[in-house]
């Protein structure tokens, strides 16, 4: 496991993941009824951007150094709120120093009611994450493989929530486990809202993992593609996607507001682009 998030935290791909995982989380709280959010792939949650790590990238002057104090559309400003709030609660002198990773932004957006479940398998950063959360009676923090959290951990007891997997890509046929994995766990948990981060870097492997997904049975899909230049021969991030599996019925309309702002402001060249695909449940369409 060589993967460390710091070198990349508040990019293109973490500003698009973390849009959609508030969204998703201000759904869910629409109800009363608790839920719990579930992170296969925590990391250590919070990100300092002035490390030595963050400063050899500079990824994040890319992602959220544009968008935080960027001029928006009214609509957009609406929907990205909860996001942008919870990074500023985390610099309330100004600036930009911290960025929260997904179960930070997760925890500020919780209710009294809700819970969270974090599982991170790197020995030093689940016990950094432990101590992040330290006394929070709201977050469970798991040393633990979160493929295995897909499946001893669901269905929660809430019988509500979100499961979120952002694995690190290190390892070959990833595609393929997440497609196995997700099946595997919506068998158990059929009613869950699941969200799948992924890189487009591999075009072919993504093609297929789409293609399997299709064909997974499960009823509802949703692709989000996020793309901020054109594709390159060069094994590079040109984009990322996220695909949700029982998505709100509110997402597709407000991913149709957000994301074209998002390119405006975060594109590279001339061929950025966005999409919405339908897999399974809808007709299919893009734009």
């Amino acid at each position: 496991m060589n993967y460390r998030h710091v070198y990349h935290a508040g990019n293109f791909a973490d500003v698009v993941k973390h849009a959609v995982l508030a969204r998703l989380v201000e759904y869910l709280k629409q109800k009363d009824k608790a839920f719990r959010v579930v992170d296969t792939h925590a990391g250590i949650g919070l990100y300092d951007l002035a490390s030595a790590e963050a400063q050899k990238t500079g990824e994040w002057r890319g992602g959220i150094g544009v968008l935080l104090d960027a001029a928006l559309s009214p609509e957009a400003a609406a929907l990205l709120a909860p996001y942008l709030e919870t990074v500023r609660a985390l610099n309330p002198d100004g600036g930009l120093s911290r960025y929260p990773g997904s179960p930070l932004i997760a925890r500020h957006l919780l209710r009294r009611q809700d819970r969270l479940s974090a599982a991170e398998l790197h020995p030093e950063d689940a016990e950094r994450l432990k101590i992040l959360f330290e006394g929070d009676f709201q977050v469970r923090v798991m040393h633990l493989d979160g493929w295995l959290a897909l499946g001893g951990h669901l269905p929660p007891k809430e019988k509500r929530g979100l499961v979120l997997v952002d694995p690190p890509f290190e390892a070959e046929g990833e595609f393929g486990r997440i497609a196995e994995g997700l099946t595997r766990a919506h068998r158990r948990w059929p009613g869950g809202i699941y969200a799948l981060w992924y890189p487009i870097k591999d075009r072919a492997a993504v093609a297929a993992f789409r293609d399997d997904l299709s064909a997974s049975g499960m009823a509802k899909i949703l692709d989000i593609r996020f793309e901020i230049r054109a594709p390159s021969s060069e094994p590079r991030l040109d984009g990322s996607g996220m695909v949700v599996v029982n998505p709100p019925f509110t997402l597709e309309r407000e991913l149709r507001i957000l994301l074209p702002e998002l390119k405006r402001l975060l594109a590279l060249d001339g061929k950025a682009d966005w999409s919405l695909q339908w897999l399974a449940g809808e007709k299919a369409h893009s734009a």
